[in-house]
């Protein structure tokens, strides 16, 4: 299931985008401005891509049961990918179509100052909302930086909020900058050219996103410090002479399956070695409260590597 943080910059996304994109469409046909349109047409998606995380997260609460007995915790994953396909097809289609259509048909953008307000009041709402999102990130960064944080977090709800807002105050910029080359040089393609260059912003955080989203979808292992943390509490167990694996993966962003493969002093008896099972299970689980589900296997290293090489193509 998705933190708090994430559903705080989520919710604080969809009232701002919802409040902008009503703006923004007043203000594209009274002015017939095309990087407007554009504009307008992105804070709706972006709106309705927090209305689909928000159902991810929904989705995603829910309890195991017979037919999904590790919970449902990889529905935001989905809809996080829904929301990074829907940014491209429809955010950054429709932007492009209309910046050509401008660029082979121009005509003047009227009440230009109309669409300065609008655009100033929709960067003031947009800052707030990408305020939000990048508080709540930066909880999770632990030191590492920008990028590096993106790659390692597992909460898709709260980096699709925080590049989504990132564009949309790009395609801000660039809708301003358009609009006052259009009036000040008194070319009106460059309206057209705006709305395209916001269709490319839209395209290329869509595909960053679909990436990203796409190693959670496949499956992703835990970060290292969560992988080195297991293994530092299974070397201070007496008993255990080696950990043959350890496998682990995200169900959810703070849901981790965790297996492994020990091999155990031979001098334990079965009692000995279920009481040292149980130990280790419950103190993984309170050193790491991501962990859900861990399961440990009891095998000689001769033995998991005899399996190992009957499982290599």
């Amino acid at each position: 299931m998705a933190s708090q943080g994430s559903k705080k910059a989520v919710y604080a996304a969809l009232i701002g985008n919802f409040l902008i994109a009503i703006t923004k469409f007043g203000a594209a046909g009274w002015t017939g401005s095309s990087a407007m349109l554009s504009e307008a047409i992105h804070s709706v998606v972006d709106t309705g891509n927090q209305v689909l995380l928000l159902l991810g997260m929904k989705r995603a609460s829910r309890p195991p049961d017979e037919r999904h007995p590790f919970g449902y915790g990889s529905e935001v994953f989905f809809w996080a990918f829904c929301v990074a396909i829907l940014l491209f097809a429809v955010g950054a289609g429709v932007s492009l179509y209309e910046g050509v259509i401008k660029i082979l048909d121009p005509h003047p953008v009227t009440d230009p100052y109309i669409n300065y307000a609008v655009l100033a009041v929709a960067m003031v709402f947009e800052a707030g909302a990408c305020t939000v999102a990048f508080r709540e990130f930066q909880k999770t960064r632990r030191g590492r930086g920008l990028i590096e944080s993106v790659r390692a977090s597992k909460d898709p709800a709260l980096f699709v909020v925080l590049f989504e807002d990132t564009a949309a105050m790009l395609g801000l910029v660039v809708a301003f900058i358009g609009l006052l080359l259009n009036q000040m040089l008194g070319i009106a393609w460059l309206d057209g050219a705006a709305s395209v260059a916001i269709g490319l912003i839209l395209g290329g955080t869509a595909a960053v996103l679909a990436y990203e989203c796409k190693g959670l979808l496949i499956g992703e292992a835990a970060s290292p410090e969560i992988r080195e943390g297991v293994h530092k509490i299974i070397r201070e167990q007496r008993g255990v002479k080696r950990v043959n694996e350890l496998l682990t993966m995200h169900l959810g962003p703070q849901d981790i399956l965790v297996n492994l493969s020990l091999d155990f002093d031979p001098r334990l008896d079965s009692d000995d070695v279920e009481a040292l099972i149980s130990s280790m299970e419950q103190r993984i689980k309170s050193g790491h409260p991501e962990v859900g589900r861990v399961f440990i296997e009891a095998q000689s290293w001769i033995g998991h590597r005899a399996a190992a090489r009957r499982r290599a193509p």
